[in-house]
């Protein structure tokens, strides 16, 4: 079975990547992932606080309760990777329903960026729904099979540039779960950046769902870290597993602290992120032979589709960061359609690009895209 990811392997030219590193003002993300990120959130912890140890002690269990109440879930666990914590979550289901069947999306971060995780340590047997292009409906889980154990549904779907279903979508699906008695579980790893869009609390989201994941590093920002949530007897089995797969480090208090702290700082500035997103992508739509998509941003994340070719394209952006020190990505991938694409992730970096070089930036883009086209 095919491994890659949506559209082509990374692969930086130089000339991009260099100036990209070197530009003052970034289109994308919070900013650079040093230790001083880590630095800033201990900041104002009192170096006396005690450490979590192996999975317990007030700075671990606070958080898990304190997320718990955020994502109206009856109990929540810490774990050090998302990619652990979802695992888990789909064998702890599969245990219960006496099936080794899960679905989910073609383009789902089980299927294409974990070795095969899911079959090689809990032999279980992913069916995949929908088509590549586009995000799961009602229709793709009416045609499921019917001894499926649980459906994972991504919130947005990251491969496809953060695409979502409606709401009412949603709602349908998990009334159709809930009727058939498959379990429903969020990959809400950017579960906070969407509800600007759904205008609904991450609460109101959640009650849709068995169980919920969601990280602390991508919109986020925190150094690493994911919770995983859902009912009491859940979390109690989903802390018997996480010692099995090694996540019961001695401490973990960094992840926790940082998570918590970036947490705070950043959930109240997701609208912020999202309108800038749309903003952002009406700049690139104005430019010849750059498509985005979706072409309105649901969260705050799209993709940036070039006609030109990866080289090309790259070579391109290059001259215009060095031109006006406006970096808009480090790394193009090619596209199923001859072109090349990258992602966009609006963090506190767009917030802080003056307008006047927006504008300057988007100008010479425009300019340069309309030469070579």
């Amino acid at each position: 079975m095919k491994k890659d990811s949506y559209a082509g392997t990374p692969a930086a030219t130089s000339g991009l990547s260099e100036q990209f590193r070197a530009a003052r003002y970034s289109l994308s993300g919070h900013g650079k992932r040093e230790i001083g990120v880590l630095q800033q959130a201990m900041a104002e912890i009192d170096a006396q606080t005690a450490s979590d140890m192996y999975g317990n002690g007030p700075v671990i269990n606070d958080f898990e309760h304190k997320m718990a109440q955020e994502l109206g879930m009856p109990a929540a666990v810490f774990f050090p990777s998302g990619t652990m914590a979802q695992q888990i979550a789909l064998r702890i289901w599969c245990d219960h329903q006496g099936s080794r069947k899960v679905a989910y999306h073609p383009l789902c971060h089980l299927e294409i960026h974990e070795q095969d995780g899911l079959r090689e340590l809990h032999h279980l047997e992913p069916q995949l729904i929908a088509e590549r292009d586009r995000v799961i409906t009602l229709e793709d889980v009416q045609k499921m099979d019917p001894t499926t154990a649980c459906l994972l549904l991504e919130l947005p779907q990251r491969e496809i540039g953060g695409q979502l279903p409606a709401f009412e979508e949603l709602e349908q699906i998990s009334a159709y779960c809930r009727k058939q008695r498959i379990r429903l579980h969020l990959d809400g790893a950017r579960l906070f950046e969407i509800l600007p869009y759904y205008e609904k609390t991450a609460a109101e989201v959640c009650a849709l769902f068995d169980s919920v994941y969601i990280s602390f590093y991508k919109g986020i920002g925190g150094v690493a870290g994911a919770i995983l949530a859902g009912p009491e007897g859940f979390a109690a089995e989903s802390k018997v597993w996480k010692r099995r797969h090694g996540g019961d480090l001695i401490s973990l208090y960094p992840y926790i602290i940082s998570s918590d702290y970036y947490y705070e700082q950043r959930k109240g500035r997701m609208k912020e992120y999202y309108e800038g997103a749309v903003e952002l992508a009406g700049y690139f739509r104005a430019c010849r032979g750059i498509t985005v998509y979706p072409s309105v941003p649901v969260s705050n994340m799209f993709h940036v589709h070039f006609d030109l070719s990866r080289e090309q394209a790259e070579h391109l952006l290059a001259e215009v960061t060095e031109a006006t020190g406006v970096g808009f990505a480090l790394a193009l991938r090619n596209n199923e359609q001859g072109g090349s694409y990258y992602e966009v992730s609006i963090g506190d970096n767009y917030l802080h690009v003056p307008k006047e070089k927006l504008q300057k930036a988007f100008t010479m883009l425009a300019e340069r895209c309309s030469a070579a086209g």
